[in-house]
């Protein structure tokens, strides 16, 4: 009975050991329970795009998301078509660098009005923008930047400007600055300061645009491969010409050139070298200047003019000559009328030198510069500008140059109408679209 009970003792020991052990064992192998998400307090891990780790799967229930790039401030696409477009924009931004026109001009004692009316008729009917390069004395650069910084949109917005000071790269400074008009002389140096202008159109103070500067700079593209300026006739008719009748020095062709509209390549006038009476081998344009200043000085009296007119008696090769009426001046009627371009054509660029702007000699031309100096800018061309122009001019007709009024009317008329279609006609928009 004993051992009977000592061995049910024994076994329950040893089934009590056993159980432990077993229990205990898998006790330390099992892992600590997980922590319970509660699905609103889930959220998925988010990595940078070039992480390199795989999609992230999502619940079949689930609809897809398509994750979109952040858009910056114009963006039209992906890189690949940014970057075309930057190319597209540059180049672009380069031909409209190279279709900017080039127009200079010398400003000094009491030209400060002359020269904005100038301006303004040049801007007020151009199609491309204008960099203008003004040349001034230093009294006046500041009265330049003042007038010129506050124009109305309208003429800003294709208007670039530089004002230079008086300067003369060669010779006496003062000796040329008295040479003809105050400064004028400026103008034989322009090839010399602006280096890095190709082409360039020069006018006086007192010429004003009644078509867009565009046409005359279009010229440029008709000079053959030796022309590297072009100026018009001083004349049309050589017996009442003053070059043919008095001039003391050499001049081009028959009745000389005159330069207060004058177009230039600046390139090929830098890289020529010019036949001339002093040296065999000729001379660059900087090189030739003073020698021939100091050759002819006592016998000029146009200054830089007959200068320019002796350089291409002897480069005739040099010069393309555009006709009469884009450099229409008094002696064209005031001797009667004698530019059959401008009869036919009207006057393209008109020029009032004899100071015809400011006094009552020649009427004509006096009305043509009143209206576009008071012209109201942004207001309707015909009513503010061309209807004035022709009620002024019904005092002029019976004046030399007032009584062919088409030769001043007729391109002007043609040239605002055109500005006006631009404008206002092809801008409209259709009727179907604006019914919508």
């Amino acid at each position: 009975m004993r051992i009977h009970c000592k061995i049910v003792a024994l076994a329950v020991c040893l089934g009590v050991f056993l159980l432990l052990y077993f229990f205990g064992g898998n006790a330390a192998d099992e892992p600590p329970p997980l922590r319970r998400v509660e699905e609103k307090d889930h959220k998925l891990p988010s990595f940078p795009a070039t992480s390199g780790l795989g999609k992230i799967a999502l619940k079949p229930s689930d609809p897809p998301k398509q994750i979109r790039p952040v858009r910056k401030e114009g963006y039209r696409g992906g890189n690949a078509s940014a970057k075309l477009r930057q190319k597209s924009e540059a180049g672009v931004k380069d031909l409209r660098a190279k279709d900017i026109m080039h127009l200079a001009v010398v400003a000094c004692g009491n030209r400060l009005e002359e020269t904005l009316t100038m301006v303004k008729s040049a801007l007020l009917f151009s199609i491309k923008k204008i960099k203008f390069h003004i040349f001034a004395e230093e009294e006046l650069t500041k009265l330049f930047e003042k007038e010129l910084n506050h124009w109305p949109q309208a003429l800003s917005s294709k208007l670039q400007y530089t004002l230079y000071p008086i300067t003369f790269s060669v010779g006496n400074a003062e000796e040329w600055k008295k040479l003809f008009k105050p400064c004028a002389a400026q103008r034989l140096f322009l090839p010399v300061i602006l280096k890095d202008v190709d082409s360039l159109l020069y006018v006086d103070t007192d010429v004003l645009f009644l078509r867009p500067m565009d046409d005359i700079w279009k010229f440029l593209k008709s000079f053959n491969s030796t022309q590297l300026a072009a100026m018009a006739p001083e004349h049309e008719i050589p017996k009442i010409g003053w070059y043919s009748r008095f001039a003391r020095h050499p001049f081009y062709g028959v009745t000389g050139v005159n330069s207060g509209v004058m177009l230039m390549n600046l390139t090929r006038i830098r890289s020529t070298l010019f036949k001339n009476s002093m040296i065999v081998g000729g001379l660059s344009w900087e090189d030739l200047l003073h020698p021939l200043y100091q050759k002819y000085k006592n016998h000029i009296t146009w200054g830089d003019q007959d200068l320019l007119n002796i350089i291409f008696h002897y480069n005739p090769e040099c010069l393309y000559t555009f006709p009469c009426q884009w450099n229409y001046r008094p002696d064209h009627c005031m001797y009667g009328s004698n530019c059959k371009g401008a009869e036919e054509e009207g006057v393209s660029i008109l020029h009032g030198n004899r100071g015809v702007y400011h006094d009552d000699k020649q009427p004509a031309f006096k009305v043509v510069y009143d209206s576009i100096r008071d012209y109201p800018v942004g207001e309707n061309f015909l009513q503010s500008l061309f209807s004035p122009l022709q009620t002024k001019f019904l005092d002029t007709v019976n004046t030399l140059c007032g009584r062919v009024p088409q030769v001043f009317l007729k391109q002007i008329e043609k040239t605002m109408k055109a500005a006006f279609e631009q404008k206002v006609i092809r801008h409209a928009r259709p009727l179907h679209r604006q019914r919508r």
